[in-house]
C-alpha cells in the first residue's frame, strides 16, 4: 500500500500530465498529421449575459501554469464580476497549450465558484465581521484555494493555519467545543486557556457546550471578566430554535450585568439568508459549508479562431472576442474589433510570450470584487 496521499503532484500540474487523457491523445494525433495550428482560445461560461453575475478568481494560478509557454494571453482581473463572455484568451500554436486545459478550468471554475459564494456572504451582512470556517470540508491539499477564494470574496479571514502560511496570513479562531469536553468543566477551560494562549489572541468563549447559551455567556463573562472579548455560539440545528432570539436573549443578559462590550459571534450552518435575519443582533459570523462547498462555476475553452479564420463548435460563438462594463452597470460582449465606445474592456493583457505580466494582490482583488458588486447590483437582497 502507498504512504502518500491521494494528491496529484505540482509537477504533474507543471508538465501536463493532470489533464484528460484526450487531450494526450490529440497531441499524438496532430503530431502525426503534421499539424499544429494558430488559434485563439476563449474561457467561458456563458456565451450571453444571462443577468446573473459571477465573480471571477484563480488566475493567478492559471497564469502561473500557461507561464513559460509561447502564448499570449488576456483576462478579466481577479475580482471582476462577469455575466457572459470571454473571461480569459489564449493565443498560440494549439499544441503548445492543449493539454494544460484540464487544470486551467479547474483552477479558475473551482476558485470562482468559492469567491462567488463569499461575496454572496459579505454582500448579506457588509458591516460584521466574517470568516471562513470551511476548511474542514475539503480535500486538506485545496485549503488555500478555499481561503484565497473566501478572501477574495470580501470575507475578513480564515480558519486553516496552513492555509495561512501559504498566503502569508494569520489564521484566526480561539476554541472549540471538544476543549471545554477535555476539562469537563467550562469555566476550567474558559480559564486555562486565558492563562496558556498568548495574549494578543482575542479571548473568545465557546458558550453552548452543555448548558443554555444565555446561561454559558454569562458564566463566561464572570469568569474572565474584563479579559473576555466575546462568546461564540455554535448551537448545532436540533436546538437552535429561533436563533436570532436566543442571540438577542444573550445581547440582553450579558447587557444587564454591565458586560455590553462583550461581543457575540455566531457559527454552524450558516449562509447569506442567515446571515441577513443575523446581522443586527450579532458582532460576526464564521461561515462553513456555504462558501468552502460553493459548486465551481461552468466554465469551458473553445477555440474560436483557427489561423485568422472564425471558427466555433455548434452552440458557441466564433472570432474573437471583448467583453465591456457599461457605464450603467451592464455587461456587454461584443468582436474585439469593433470596440464599444460606451464600455470599458475587461480582458487586459495577462501572459505575453509565456510572461506574467502582471501582479496578484488579494487585498486589490477584494477590493474590486466589492466595488464591482455595488456596480452592477450583485445579490441584492430580496
Amino acid at each position: 500500500m502507498s504512504d502518500r496521499f491521494d494528491v496529484v503532484s505540482e509537477s504533474a500540474v507543471r508538465d501536463g500530465t493532470a489533464t484528460d487523457a484526450y487531450f494526450l491523445r490529440t497531441e499524438e494525433t496532430l503530431e502525426a498529421a503534421g499539424r499544429n495550428p494558430r488559434v485563439v482560445a476563449e474561457v467561458t461560461q456563458d456565451q450571453f449575459p444571462t443577468g446573473e453575475f459571477d465573480l471571477l478568481a484563480g488566475v493567478k494560478d492559471a497564469a502561473r501554469l500557461l507561464e513559460g509557454l509561447p502564448v499570449d494571453v488576456d483576462a478579466m482581473r481577479e475580482g471582476q464580476l462577469f455575466d457572459g463572455g470571454p473571461v480569459m484568451r489564449i493565443e498560440g500554436d494549439y499544441l503548445d497549450f492543449a493539454r494544460y486545459e484540464t487544470s486551467l478550468l479547474g483552477f479558475l471554475s473551482h476558485q470562482s465558484g468559492i469567491a462567488t459564494a463569499a461575496l454572496e456572504t459579505r454582500r448579506a451582512a457588509p458591516d460584521s465581521s466574517v470568516l471562513s470556517f470551511g476548511a474542514r470540508h475539503v480535500h486538506p491539499a485545496i485549503a488555500p484555494v478555499v481561503e484565497r477564494g473566501a478572501l477574495i470574496g470580501g470575507l475578513d479571514g480564515f480558519s486553516h493555519v496552513a492555509a495561512g502560511e501559504v498566503l502569508g496570513r494569520e489564521a484566526s479562531g480561539t476554541m472549540p467545543h471538544a476543549l471545554v469536553i477535555a476539562f469537563g468543566d467550562q469555566e476550567a477551560a474558559w480559564t486555562a486557556f486565558d492563562d496558556a494562549v498568548a495574549p494578543e489572541v482575542p479571548r473568545i468563549a465557546i458558550a453552548d457546550t452543555y448548558a443554555d447559551e444565555k446561561d454559558e455567556s454569562i458564566r463566561a463573562a464572570e469568569a474572565l471578566g474584563d479579559a473576555l472579548d466575546g462568546v461564540r455560539l455554535d448551537t448545532t440545528s436540533s436546538r437552535r430554535g429561533d436563533f436570532c432570539h436566543i442571540v438577542r436573549e444573550v445581547r440582553w443578559e450579558l447587557d444587564a450585568r454591565g458586560y455590553d462590550d462583550v461581543e457575540i459571534f455566531v457559527s454552524g450552518g450558516l449562509g447569506p439568508e442567515e446571515l441577513r435575519t443575523l446581522r443586527d443582533v450579532a458582532d460576526g459570523f464564521g461561515v462553513g459549508g456555504h462558501v468552502s462547498n460553493a459548486d465551481p462555476l461552468d466554465f469551458a475553452l473553445d477555440i474560436v479562431e483557427r489561423d485568422g479564420e472564425a471558427v466555433s463548435k455548434r452552440g458557441k460563438l466564433s472570432g474573437v472576442k471583448q467583453a465591456f462594463r457599461t457605464p450603467d452597470g451592464g455587461h456587454h460582449v461584443g468582436l474585439a474589433d469593433r470596440a464599444d465606445p460606451e464600455g470599458e474592456p475587461l480582458l487586459e493583457p495577462l501572459v505575453r510570450d509565456g510572461e506574467i505580466v502582471r501582479e496578484f494582490e488579494v487585498d486589490e482583488a477584494a477590493e474590486r470584487a466589492l466595488a464591482d458588486a455595488d456596480a452592477v447590483g450583485f445579490r441584492e437582497e430580496e
